[in-house]
């Protein structure tokens, strides 16, 4: 009877390199000849282990609204190349150059410049710390602003926004601050209880804080545009009403909204404004009957939102249209057409047997026309639009330059997706925008004349993999400083740390 003499299983190492050793005594001890095995390799060659890279790298833009006229002043607080944008507006600076590469925003938002290649290093702040806000003669009304653009290289990173307000002086006092606020005794300025600061995650990375996610302005003015047309009776308007009245329901001051009804012709029940329950109200109150003429809902729906009596100029204008009906193409298209060329970004909702393709031409685009098989899928549908109009980019922290450097000193955890519950890593090959804007109110006083406020801002990563316990430690700073009067004591430089 044979027996396997390869079966190991259960042998421990020792075990079977002192079988091997006492193989090789016996066959010494026995002097055979030589004796043929068969015999086979397997190996695994060529192992290496390399530590990771974990690289932060930043580029910017800053803005200064200073007043016009002052290009040649401006140039001579350190920006020989800043540029007037227009009312008053001026760039002060940027990394990447637009004379190196195209359009600042379109470059860090694109995909044609790789940041995290070495060439890209010349064009990047990485390690070095720069100026960012070295102004002089910073008056009231005044207000600056710089979008960092950060890239993680390689590896995904915990990231944190730190900083720290290095100066807050007096610098003496004027006569008319002297009597304003009486003789200083500490030393200690004012202007950084006086300076608004606003930190947010800059999604479109376009300088500008948008917290209703609409477009390039911080006020919502929406007009709820519904059918109240015969076919409209019963189900449909009672969804209508609920959808639509939901919908109000999550706005906030000082988004403004407005009711506007159409049949046969059209009517605004109310105006733009900031009591939602009259809005509400005036929902709520809608009858059916009479035909559809989607074009008169739209002219009345922008009417009200360019010359209502509180619409303002330059607000996120938004129109949701909703019709169960047909209408004459030409003239829904042409008034859409009209609305959209004056701003206007118009949603749309097919109820039912609706024209689906009229409403999905009247949309500002295909992704802006929504279909509602049945009045119980309203709900749904307004809700979806609205967190698309109200989603905005989040605030990280807002207050006076005091409050918010208090904050920043213990660093703060940013968060790499907004959209998932809890703070999240930035996955490495990510770039993401922080805006960081400061304004002096129109309203302070002398009170901060000739005082001089000086900041550090940094960022610091960490890597994430095997890290539950994330902690701020950063060693390098970006320094901004801004004073009303003589130049301040401090200098400017963002940097980015590892």
């Amino acid at each position: 009877m044979s027996q396997d003499t390869n079966d190991t299983i259960g042998l421990s190492r020792r075990k079977v390199l002192a079988g091997l050793g006492a193989v090789g005594v016996a066959s010494a001890g026995a002097g055979l000849g030589t004796t043929a095995y068969f015999n086979d390799t397997e190996s695994f060659e060529g192992n290496t282990l390399t530590a990771g890279e974990l690289d932060l790298k930043l580029d910017y833009k800053s803005t200064y609204l200073g007043g016009p006229g002052r290009l040649e002043h401006v140039q001579s607080m350190g920006y020989p190349d800043a540029e007037e944008l227009g009312d008053g507006r001026y760039l002060l600076d940027q990394a990447p150059s637009p004379a190196d590469m195209q359009a600042w925003e379109d470059l860090v938002t694109g995909e044609e410049f790789d940041f995290c290649s070495p060439e890209a290093d010349e064009f990047l702040v990485n390690g070095d710390g720069i100026p960012v806000f070295t102004l002089d003669d910073v008056k009231p009304g005044d207000s600056g602003e710089v979008t960092i653009s950060i890239h993680i290289c390689d590896n995904p990173a915990f990231l944190y926004l730190a900083g720290e307000l290095t100066e807050n002086a007096e610098n003496g006092q004027s006569e008319p601050e002297l009597e304003d606020e009486g003789e200083d005794t500490d030393g200690i300025g004012d202007l950084a209880d006086a300076i608004e600061v606003c930190v947010w995650y800059d999604e479109d990375c376009d300088n500008v804080y948008e917290p209703t996610g609409t477009g390039q302005q911080q006020e919502l003015e929406v007009a709820l545009v519904s059918d109240v047309s015969g076919s409209m009776g019963g189900a449909p308007l009672s969804a209508l009403k609920t959808a639509a009245t939901s919908f109000v329901g999550n706005l906030s001051s000082p988004d403004e909204a407005a009711a506007i009804s159409f049949n046969s012709g059209a009517s605004t029940d109310q105006e733009l404004t900031t009591n939602y329950q009259a809005v509400q109200n005036a929902i709520n109150n809608y009858t059916a009957g009479g035909g559809t003429s989607i074009a008169a809902g739209i002219i009345e729906g922008e009417d009200e939102l360019l010359n209502g009596t509180i619409a303002t100029p330059g607000a996120s204008k938004v129109m949701i249209l909703l019709s169960d009906g047909q209408s004459d193409d030409t003239a829904a298209i042409n008034a859409a057409n009209d609305a959209k060329n004056n701003g206007i970004r118009i949603f749309t909702i097919a109820l039912g047997n609706a024209d689906t393709g009229l409403l999905e031409s009247v949309a500002s685009s295909p992704d802006d026309a929504f279909v509602a098989p049945d009045p119980s899928d309203l709900d749904t549908v307004y809700a979806e639009i609205a967190q698309i109009v109200l989603a905005g980019e989040q605030k990280i922290l807002s207050g006076t330059m005091s409050e918010v450097f208090a904050e920043l000193a213990d660093g703060e955890a940013l968060d790499g997706d907004r959209q998932v519950e809890g703070r999240q890593p930035y996955p490495g090959a990510t770039t993401q925008c922080i805006g960081f804007e400061w304004t002096l109110p129109a309203e302070v006083g002398n009170e901060i004349q000739t005082d001089s406020v000086s900041f550090d801002l940094a960022v610091y990563a960490e890597q994430s993999r095997h890290n539950d316990n994330p902690q701020v430690a950063f060693n390098g700073t970006d320094v901004n400083s801004t004073s009303p009067g003589p130049a301040p004591n401090g200098t400017g430089n963002v940097s980015g740390q590892n």
